[in-house]
């Protein structure tokens, strides 16, 4: 399901990106939510993520390059379009890595060209997962991530850059997300690691990139080295 949001302070210039909206025909299933206010549409992404953002750069109070710079702090996956009146501001977009800009008003054609394009974008893209921390939704590709380790009823996230979060959720409701992917491995009850991201390890112990040391379960270490090797195995012959 892609989630795409409109964001414009001009109502007939949002009705009117609705209207061609609705004559799109997508080969997957979307929702649609619309703002009038960059606030409202920062509040909302950082509940539950969009896919898409439609954003009109001319707006009062916060306009939408700034809009979409603090989307950016905690999502650097979202697909950005950029919808304005005039050209001079397309140079502006790519501070915030925008995909896109349509002019104002926005053609039919070019809308439905540029969703079809982001879709496609979506459906190959590096998968991501989506964590809500501090009252805060962050979207991080697996890739990024290092180890989950168990803290109570909370999950402490490490990402390969030494950044830190913690999760609102319990480790289960990762577990099977991130085992499923072949790359991450249950090394103790309160731990899982990227297989990927390993420096070194013991017959006790795991070290990470960042130098974090990983308890690995006795009964476990010979699963581990043959799942270890085998997805490394895997992954040079991916890289060849």
């Amino acid at each position: 399901m892609i989630r795409i949001a409109l964001c414009d302070d001009a109502a007939s210039d949002l009705k009117q990106l609705q209207s061609a909206l609705k004559k799109w025909i997508p080969s997957v299933q979307y929702t649609v939510e619309s703002f009038n206010d960059g606030d409202a549409l920062i509040q909302s992404h950082s509940t539950t993520p969009f896919d898409i953002i439609f954003l009109d750069i001319v707006m009062p109070l916060i306009n939408g390059i700034d809009t979409a710079k603090e989307i950016r702090l905690h999502d650097k996956n979202v697909k950005l379009v950029f919808l304005t009146s005039s050209i001079e501001y397309a140079y502006e977009s790519y501070s915030v890595k925008a995909s896109n800009y349509l002019l104002k008003p926005v053609d039919e054609k070019k809308l439905t060209e540029c969703l079809d394009e982001l879709c496609h974008e979506l459906s190959r893209k590096e998968k991501t997962l989506s964590i809500s921390a501090s009252g805060i939704s962050y979207r991080i590709s697996l890739q990024d991530i290092e180890t989950l380790e168990a803290q109570n009823k909370h999950v402490l996230f490490t990402l390969k850059n030494g950044r830190k979060l913690v999760s609102n959720e319990p480790l289960y409701s990762y577990e099977k997300i991130l085992l499923e992917e072949g790359f991450f491995f249950k090394c103790h009850r309160s731990y899982i690691i990227n297989l990927y991201l390993i420096d070194s390890y013991t017959s006790k112990e795991i070290r990470m990139r960042t130098s974090q040391i990983i308890p690995l379960s006795r009964n476990l270490h010979k699963e581990f080295e043959q799942t270890y090797f085998s997805t490394l195995f895997m992954k040079e012959g991916e890289d060849a």
